[in-house]
């Protein structure tokens, strides 16, 4: 069985891989911000796969979310 997340962990090991050497010699602070930006996208990629999409998905784990804050009250 496949896994599901492997195109992205090729994603993120190649461009690790480039932007470190785009970025050798490079300043601290423009090193720093690429990754950040990096770190940025696989954040947004994380939440994405986290949390439905699909409509009817995302209304009932909302709901069951509702419902488990009310019984957490």
């Amino acid at each position: 069985m496949a896994h599901p997340y492997r195109p992205l962990i090729y994603f993120v090991a190649t461009g690790i891989s480039v932007l470190v050497l785009a970025l050798i010699g490079a300043p601290w602070w423009l090193t720093a911000l690429a990754f950040a930006c990096f770190a940025l996208g696989l954040v947004v990629t994380l939440v994405q796969s986290v949390f439905p999409q699909e409509s009817e998905h995302r209304l009932a784990w909302w709901r069951a979310r509702w419902h488990h804050q009310r019984r957490r009250r």
